[in-house]
């Protein structure tokens, strides 16, 4: 069989055309470069993907946002687009790099900020409400979430656990039916993105492939559709314009994403075992959370959009200011909150950074979930009916929140460690 590879320069001119630009010619080779240039420079990562479709998706791009922002020089929209659809999915260690290659190809192109402030600001009051840190790095990535959702079909949450994934999914769902809400109150106009958002949530991994896509019955020969089959099918037969999600929240491998390959391309369609197929819409979305994608196949890759996020989008500060406030602020009396929290954020580097250079965990853990054990143990001793925080003299309090938070500290991070560490 002969096969060879395609011309990503004449395609990219191509379809630049074909999205009204002028300049397309000297656009499609900067363009094509870019991605050479990154493929060969940046860390090699699983979920990195510089092929035809994610060439095809910030074409697409492009063209949207030329046709919505007409006055910006052509050059800066196709920066932008790149920008939105590559940063998202990148290291914070590869992000200078990226940059400074666009630099290099674009060096007079000054890129204005897009502008979102009403969702900025929706997702900040949301956040706020949950009693959650709106870091401005997290609400980058929600953000980014939603400039990805709006160009693929399929997109992938991606990073360690307890970095803010799930997080992330719900903020945006929540932000979407909040602002459709106040914009149907208000009587304004609808939004295009702003839509009452449904949301499904399943584990591929934790049933079979038979209980996820349906299968016959060995006996009656009777078809019995499978949870992710049952969902789709559902979301698909409603005609309306709320946005319907699928969550698949698990691990990623072959032996189930590779059924969901049709969903994921321009076909949009679920081929089932039986021999039907469903017509997924426009307003669905099939939305993915993992932590790598180690056995994905580059099929499966290269069909989603991508957001990484790592400890580093949040911070530990704001993880620790997050479950006082939360979970022991409520136990508490006011004055010794922040004194609580001062001791665990100027403590907790130190010791975890000591216990992973000197210390040997069986188990690997994340900073995220050490906090987290600290601050659990610490709301079990204080939910301890005979002792009540709230109704002790002052004399002995600060005292014996001391103690009971050195016990929580030592045990909710040295718990983890092996018995001769």
């Amino acid at each position: 069989v002969a096969m060879m590879v395609p011309d990503y320069s004449l395609i990219a001119e191509i379809m630049l055309y074909a999205e009204g630009f002028k300049e397309a010619k000297d656009l499609s080779r900067k363009m094509t470069k870019l991605y050479k240039l990154s493929s060969e420079q940046l860390s090699q990562q699983f979920h990195y993907d510089f092929g035809m479709r994610a060439v095809k998706s910030v074409l697409v791009m492009a063209g949207a946002l030329k046709r919505s922002e007409p006055n910006l020089s052509e050059d800066v929209v196709l920066i932008r687009a790149m920008k939105d659809s590559n940063i998202p999915k990148f290291l914070s260690h590869d992000l200078p790099l990226f940059n400074a290659i666009i630099t290099d190809l674009f060096p007079e192109a000054k890129i204005p900020e897009s502008e979102n402030a009403e969702l900025v600001k929706e997702i900040r009051e949301q956040l706020i409400s949950q009693k959650l840190s709106d870091t401005k790095g997290f609400v980058e990535k929600v953000v980014q979430y939603h400039e990805t959702l709006k160009v693929r079909f399929g997109v992938m949450l991606v990073g360690p656990t307890m970095a803010g994934k799930s997080t992330v999914l719900k903020t945006l769902a929540n932000s979407y039916t909040s602002l459709a809400k106040k914009r149907n109150a208000t009587k304004q106009p609808p939004h295009p993105d702003f839509k009452t958002t449904e949301l499904v949530i399943l584990n591929p991994k934790s049933i079979t492939m038979e209980e996820l896509f349906g299968n016959f019955d060995n006996i009656s020969q009777e078809w019995t559709d499978g949870l992710a089959s049952k969902f789709i099918r559902d979301f698909s037969s409603i005609d309306t314009p709320d946005k319907k999600w699928v969550m698949f929240d698990g691990p990623v491998d072959a032996l189930w994403i590779e059924n969901m390959n049709t969903v994921l391309d321009d076909n949009m369609m679920l081929c089932l075992s039986n021999g039907q197929r469903i017509k997924l819409n426009f307003t669905m979305r099939m939305l993915f959370e993992v932590q790598d994608l180690a056995v994905a196949s580059p099929a499966t890759v290269s069909r989603c959009g991508m957001v990484y996020l790592d400890h580093e989008v949040i911070g530990i500060e704001s993880v620790i200011k997050g479950y006082v406030d939360n979970i022991l602020a409520p136990l508490l009396p006011e004055k010794y909150v922040d004194h609580v929290f001062k001791q665990f954020s100027t403590s907790f580097i130190k010791a975890t950074n000591f216990t992973r250079k000197f210390g040997t965990e069986p188990i690997a853990t994340v900073d995220s979930n050490l906090a987290f054990s600290v601050t659990k143990i610490m709301q079990a001793l204080l939910s301890n009916g005979e002792f009540n925080a709230k109704k002790c003299a002052d004399e002995f309090l600060k005292k014996s929140i001391d103690r009971i938070f050195l016990f929580s500290f030592m045990w909710g991070i040295g718990g983890s460690l092996e018995p001769m560490s």
